[in-house]
């Protein structure tokens, strides 16, 4: 069985306080703040923001060979999303894109899959959790997304020591093609069938690895149904404070990619040679029992600055439930007086694949001018078809001028666009995000980040990069 060999997580930069629901709707007001998705963020963004932490932890000369998206909330259906997070990546052609998608329970699947392909692979679990209006999955929702390396050698930080599952069919949360909120049963019945599963596979996972529950350094029981998990933490019989924090009260459940995330919660703070056990409650019951490697120390000393708990402090609070609505699409608000933007049409979008999801810039080789877009011909030398492509996904620039657009169409007006100067040379023009506007200033430090820009009458995804302000705690990684 292979190992992991990286991890990241996503955590979207908004927070959406409980209480501001409570006092908008006239209910109880609830404890704490779930993260939200940003108006240009959906399931496949988030993949990548995730995969992108990852990949840049991983060992070096290590490249994925399949990419596994798991998500029960996917921006398309009948296309597959992984292909987007794929070329954002600037990944081969070579590698294999495939999603996982359609329940909660998709995430386990995606990891599954990915500890017996034949080489690396990545697995991406990402999810937005949007419930009706007043409801406890828009109160205790959350979005994020977590994504994992998993290769059959190299300095693998952790791995899979036993397993076990159990599977039953029962109606307790359900959503058909077209619906946006879930429809759950009555959360008594969701106990009676979930806590037997659990522990059968918890029981027979513990038998086959001759471990005992209070042997184990870190556990996590998680899932959809909060009650159920909770009994069975309650009967698992593990140390107190082996129990890993379920981060509802800061981010929310996260769906599909809950597991993920406190997995990745669970690593950030392991030490070498212990013992995670991981158990998911989702259609059944997941347990997967998992041992850190000395690998981990040096792969903390890599990986630095990219903790979860790091995403999760930077993130703002004090996002308007109105702004939520509209962004979720409960609220239809008056749009700017503008044309809606045109539609993109899917063969300049492949022509130009490199540059529109992979932001690849080419280089000349005869003057060194980096160009943005890639250009055949070389503005200051004039050479011709001697570029050199160049990723600068991961470079980061400064706001040499701004504008804030009161007019043009957004679901989060004012638009502020800004001409961002990259290190080590080329100029573009750009929208930031996960901004103030009052707050923007020339000489500002920023990184791109992969966003959808809109979404075309015809259900076309535009997706392009973004740039956004650099917390300072991130400028030196």
């Amino acid at each position: 069985m292979a190992g992991i060999v990286a991890y990241g997580t996503y955590v979207p930069y908004w927070r959406l306080d409980r209480k501001t629901i409570g006092a908008a709707l006239g209910t109880a007001p609830g404890r704490g703040s779930r993260a939200v998705a940003s108006y240009d963020e959906d399931t496949t963004s988030m993949a990548v923001e995730a995969a992108r932490v990852a990949l840049a932890a991983s060992p070096e000369g290590l490249s994925p060979q399949t990419v596994l998206l798991a998500t029960a909330d996917p921006a398309y259906l009948d296309k597959t999303n992984a292909t987007a997070v794929h070329a954002a990546l600037g990944l081969p052609e070579s590698v294999g894109a495939y999603d996982v998608a359609g329940s909660v329970r998709s995430g386990q699947a995606a990891l599954h899959f990915a500890h017996f392909a034949p080489g690396p692979t990545l697995a991406i679990l990402s999810d937005i959790r949007t419930g009706l209006p007043g409801g406890n999955d828009e109160r205790d929702g959350g979005d994020a997304a977590a994504a994992f390396i998993v290769a059959p050698s190299g300095p693998i930080i952790a791995e899979g020591v036993g397993a076990a599952q159990s599977s039953a069919e029962f109606l307790d949360r359900w959503r058909v093609p077209g619906e946006s909120h879930s429809h759950v049963w009555e959360e008594r019945f969701g106990e009676a069938a979930y806590v037997p599963l659990a522990e059968a596979a918890l029981t027979e996972a513990l038998k086959a690895t001759g471990l005992q529950a209070e042997s184990l350094d870190h556990v996590i029981v998680t899932g959809v149904h909060p009650r159920a998990a909770r009994q069975v933490a309650a009967r698992l019989g593990a140390r107190p404070e082996a129990y890993v924090d379920d981060l509802t009260a800061v981010i929310g459940n996260t769906g599909t990619a809950h597991p993920g995330v406190l997995f990745a919660s669970a690593l950030d703070r392991a030490e070498p040679q212990q013992t995670i056990a991981l158990v998911v409650l989702a259609d059944g019951a997941d347990v997967v029992l998992w041992r850190t490697t000395a690998a981990l120390s040096a792969y903390r000393s890599r990986a630095a600055g990219a903790t979860l708990q790091d995403q999760i402090e930077q993130g703002k609070e004090g996002l308007a439930y109105a702004t939520y609505l509209t962004w979720r699409g409960e609220l239809q608000r008056e749009p700017p007086r503008r044309p809606d933007p045109v539609a993109p049409a899917a063969p300049p979008s492949f022509r130009d694949e490199e540059w529109k999801f992979g932001f690849f810039a080419s280089r000349c080789e005869v003057c060194g001018t980096r160009h943005l877009p890639p250009a055949r011909v070389c503005v200051k030398c004039h050479a011709v078809d001697q570029m050199a492509p160049e990723r600068l996904a991961d470079v980061k620039g400064t706001v040499a001028t701004f504008t804030v657009d009161r007019l043009a169409f957004s679901l989060s007006p004012p638009v502020v666009a800004a001409v961002i100067d990259f290190d080590g040379g080329g100029r573009l023009r750009c929208e930031l995000t996960d901004v103030d506007p009052a707050a923007v200033k020339i000489g500002d430090r920023v990184e791109m980040t992969f966003r959808r820009l809109f979404t075309a009458g015809n259900g076309v995804h535009n997706y392009f990069w973004k740039a956004r302000p650099i917390n300072a705690n991130r400028e030196g990684d």
